[in-house]
Formats: structure tokens, C-alpha cells, sequence
């Protein structure tokens, strides 16, 4: 439903007056609205910072014009907390007084109080180059999404390219009761670049996050990402550099793992104690990616859990097929927060866990492309236009096994198509679903069947076609399936490896599962080239 219209009139109320039709118009429906702890406004030296609450006459420093968004209320309502996540959120911030001014860091301390600020999320849309738009974000928010990550943003091009800072970061983003909470993510190898893009942001989002996880060739090229993990003394900087010189925005970081246990346990230890606040930890190497995806080491990312500071906000991200594969994330890995990345890609349902509504965790594929096409339009830009037919190939891909024409249809989809054009596809997959329907037996069919416990913890699901799932691809012919073991055996025959490693190295004592971690050093040789990003 959308609440008001994209008139003249609408976009030169100010501030205050928008502030409070949206209250009005929350209070009218009975939808709650969503209380987001953002920054002030901070004037940089370059006066390029701004916050979207001090924006006067809708005109930013940068000279862009803020266009209110129309706004549908369903797509912003703060989420509820089962039970189980209110009990893990008081267990996980309980920190004894007396030990929090003596022993525990700063920025831990800062971390824990900004992540109880954002009511303590559990379920986190993570950042995906093309994908984690806008227009993505808000609908994953309706599934059940607590906190969402930008795509990953390229530090140098977002400081020194107007253009591509108002393509990646509009006036609609991070806009307080519509894209809140909000961590922007950017890709760096310089810090005084980095701080600079830092500031663009300051009073738009909840927080900063670098890129040390991304695996891909991109990143190799431009000397970011996981190919930085062999030079600590340049993330520290990187980290330090954003804690120094914009306080006003907190930093985070999100990482992959090593192989051996104790590096990896190192490294985190850097990150934080270079003052990272949230830590994301991703349970696979480097190496895993593609076809070598492979499977996410729990194990280890529960090491690293258990071995670093008490009080340290904890995300663990990997194996996210289905909605009760967060709990248990939660549960085995103790982390406070779960992200997910390809599950949700599949299927923004993974993250719904207050019911067991059918309709929410597996949305039938009709419903689902007509709600994301409906918030898709009002996003203002083009890069959730842009990014639309890439999701819809993705999240229906087992649907569109089923029917290659409509595929076929949504393939001749340029950039230059207009939503009329891009609306008739919706129309073809809501005719083809409403076909299925008409069945004498749909009634049988239309169940999601529960599958035996799994060696990898967890049970798969017989999902009817015409209802998001996750997607599992063949490997060298071999069933995605198939392959999710493989990937499991591999991983534990490596923690065995290690763990037998831990029972004794070098003498080093064992005490509640934790130990001394070795002494890895710090700053092997990194790329060739390197371009500052």
C-alpha cells in the first residue's frame, strides 16, 4: 500500500513534517515503527557528511536532491524476537560489572552497546556485490532480516566518482524508518582513502565494515578483500585509520578463516584488537569459492568464539540452507548473530523463524516477484532496477526449470527496459503459478516435506517447484547434494587433524577448550600491484 504519492509536494515538506506523517501513518495502520539508534549530523572538513535527518529543503551538501521515497508500511516493521533469541540476547550480554572497566576493551565494550542499541539483531542480510540493494534489503527486512550490509563499495571510486557515489549510495539509502539498521561496507587497501569514504556516510548508517573476506578474482586484481589476509599490518592500519579519524561511525569487519585454527585465531584477535567492533567471521578459507565452495568449518568459527575477548559481538557466517539452520547456528557456533548470503539469495525466507508459517519460510514464487517488483519500482535510481532480473534468475531458478520460455522472456531484459516491460514478466509467472493452482490435487502437492537428520546437522526439504528453496548445483555432474558431503567429510577430517594438533602443541596446556594461540607473525608479501581502493 503505498502511503503517499510521488508528488511535488510530497518532496519539499521538510524534515520534521515527513517525520511526522510517517509517525501518523504508522499509528494509523497499527504497524509499529521501528526505532533506529543513528548518528547526529557531522560536518567533515570537506563538508561532504551529512545525515539524511538534517537535510534542509531536501538539497545535500554534495548538491544531490533527497526525494522522499513513497513509503509501504509492511515493509518496515521492526521485527519480533522468538523466545529463544531473547534468552540468547541476555545471555550473550550479560558481562559482569566489575569486569567490564578493568578487563574488557573499549571497543568491545562500544561494540556490545551499539549492537544492543540495534535491539540485538540475530538474522543479517550480508553484503553482495549486486545484490544486496536497496530494493533487496527492504524485502529481505519483510522475511525477516533484523540487519542488512550494503553491497560491498569500492572506497577510491566512492571518494573521488560523484556518479558512482550517488549509483551506490542514493538519497533512499540508509534513510532512517526505511533502510535502518544499516552497515556499509567498503573494499580498501589505502586508509586515507578509506577514512575519506568513511565520512561520506557518517549519520546514514549504523556503522562501516571493510571487506576482508571477498575471494574473488576482482578482489586478487585490486588488492583487497581476503587477498589482504597475509598483511596484517595493513588491516590493522585500515581498521585504525576509520577508529582514529571518524569516531562518529563505529568499524567493523568481516573475515574468512585460515586453516590452521590458531592463525585464524590471531588474526581475529588483530582485527579486534585494532578496534573493530562486530566481528563477521566466515567459516571458509580463501580458497573456497565457486565450485570449491565447499562446506563452512563451525567448528572452527566456535573456536575463534570461545577464544576471544568476553563480551566481543560475534557473527558467524556459512551453511544458512533453511530457516531453523540459524538456530542452530546459533546454538552450536554461541555466536550472537547469524549472516547469510546464498541462502538468502535463494530464498530471503531462510531468515523467517517467529512461525511456521509455510507462506513466509517457502514463498510461493507468484507472491514473492509481485511484492519485490512493488517495492523494487519506488526505489529511486537504477540499481535495484538494474539488479532485479539477476535476483529473480536466481531465487527461481528450480521454477524456471520448469518453464524455460518464461526464462527465456526475462533473459531479452536489458537495462534500458521499462518496469511496464519488466512487469509483464511478473504477469507470466503469476499466470503460470495461478495454473498450478487449478489442480485437482494441489492440495497434496503443495507441501514441504522434512527430510532425516543430515551427518552436516541439519535436514534437507522437498520443496514443490513454485516455491523459493535453496538451489544445490551440480559439480563436475555430481548432485549438489552429494557434493554438501564430500565437503562435510573434508572438513572433518581437518578438524580432526587439528584438533589432535591442540591436545598437546608444543607442550601448551588445554583448559576448557581454550589455549594459547602461537605467535604466526605478521606482513608476508601481497600483490604485485597495488592501486589504492
Amino acid at each position: 500500500m503505498i502511503l503517499f504519492s510521488r508528488s511535488t509536494t510530497t518532496f519539499r515538506l521538510s524534515t520534521n513534517t515527513r517525520t511526522k506523517l510517517l509517525q501518523s501513518a504508522y499509528n494509523r495502520y497499527r504497524y509499529p515503527l521501528p526505532t533506529f539508534h543513528h548518528h547526529q549530523q557531522i560536518h567533515n572538513s570537506n563538508s561532504r557528511s551529512y545525515s539524511m535527518m538534517s537535510l534542509q529543503d531536501d538539497t545535500v551538501k554534495t548538491g544531490h536532491v533527497a526525494q522522499q521515497p513513497e513509503l509501504i508500511q509492511h515493509f518496515t516493521q521492526k521485527q519480533t524476537q522468538s523466545p529463544q533469541q531473547e534468552k540468547q540476547q541476555n545471555d550473550s550480554t550479560t558481562i559482569t560489572p566489575s569486569t567490564t572497566t578493568k578487563t574488557i576493551p573499549p571497543n568491545i565494550t562500544a561494540g556490545r552497546q551499539l549492537y544492543t542499541s540495534l535491539s540485538s539483531p540475530t538474522k543479517i542480510l550480508a553484503p553482495m556485490v549486486d545484490a544486496s540493494e536497496l530494493a533487496w534489503r527492504i524485502i529481505s527486512r519483510k522475511y525477516g532480516a533484523e540487519l542488512a550490509y550494503t553491497p560491498m563499495i569500492h572506497s577510491r571510486l566512492f571518494t573521488t566518482d560523484p556518479k558512482y557515489r550517488l549509483q551506490h549510495f542514493g538519497p533512499q539509502d540508509g534513510q532512517p524508518n526505511l533502510d535502518r539498521p544499516l552497515i556499509v561496507q567498503f573494499c580498501a587497501n589505502d586508509p586515507e582513502v578509506l577514512v575519506e569514504a568513511a565520512k561520506y556516510v557518517v549519520g546514514r548508517c549504523d556503522a562501516v565494515d571493510i571487506n576482508l573476506g571477498c575471494p574473488q578474482g576482482i578482489a586478487r586484481k585490486g588488492h583487497y578483500g581476503a587477498f589482504l589476509m597475509d598483511e596484517w599490518e595493513l588491516v590493522g592500519k585500515l581498521i585504525r585509520a576509520v577508529r582514529d579519524n571518524v569516531p562518529e561511525v563505529p568499524i567493523t569487519a568481516k573475515i574468512r578463516v585460515f586453516d590452521d585454527w590458531e592463525k585464524s585465531l590471531e588474526y581475529a584477535r588483530m582485527c579486534l584488537d585494532s578496534g573493530a567492533q562486530f566481528l563477521c567471521v566466515h567459516g571458509r578459507t580463501r580458497d573456497m569459492k565457486g565450485q570449491k565452495t565447499g562446506f563452512a568449518n563451525w567448528k572452527l568459527v566456535r573456536y575463534l568464539r570461545e577464544n576471544l575477548p568476553q563480551g566481543t559481538v560475534f557473527i558467524s557466517n556459512g551453511n544458512i540452507l533453511y530457516p531453523d539452520d540459524v538456530q542452530r547456528c546459533l546454538s552450536e557456533v554461541g555466536c550472537d548473530a547469524v549472516m547469510s548470503a546464498e541462502g538468502n539469495l535463494c530464498n530471503p525466507g531462510v531468515f523467517w523463524d517467529k512461525t511456521d508459517d509455510v507462506e513466509k519460510q517457502f514463498p510461493r514464487v507468484d507472491v514473492f516477484t509481485r511484492e519485490y517488483f512493488e517495492v523494487a519500482k519506488l526505489c529511486e535510481g537504477g540499481e535495484s532496477k538494474r539488479c532485479f532480473k539477476g535476483h529473480l534468475f536466481k531465487a527461481l531458478k528450480t521454477f524456471f526449470e520448469h518453464f524455460g520460455d518464461i526464462r527465456k522472456d526475462l533473459g531479452k531484459i536489458n537495462r534500458n527496459a521499462t518496469w511496464d516491460e519488466i512487469e509483464n514478466i511478473v504477469i507470466m509467472i503469476e499466470d503460470a503459478v495461478k495454473e498450478i493452482y487449478q489442480k485437482d490435487d494441489i492440495e497434496e502437492l503443495d507441501v514441504v516435506k522434512v527430510g532425516e537428520l543430515e551427518e552436516w546437522g541439519g535436514r534437507y526439504r522437498d520443496v514443490p517447484y513454485w516455491r523459493l528453496q535453496p538451489y544445490f548445483r551440480k559439480v563436475d555432474g555430481v548432485d549438489g547434494k552429494d557434493v554438501i558431503k564430500v565437503a562435510m567429510k573434508d572438513v572433518k577430517e581437518k578438524n580432526l587433524v587439528q584438533e589432535q594438533e591442540n591436545k598437546g602443541k608444543d607442550g601448551k596446556e588445554i583448559v576448557g577448550g581454550k589455549r594459547k594461540a602461537d605467535d604466526d607473525g605478521i606482513g608476508a608479501e601481497g600483490a604485485t600491484k597495488k592501486v589504492a581502493v
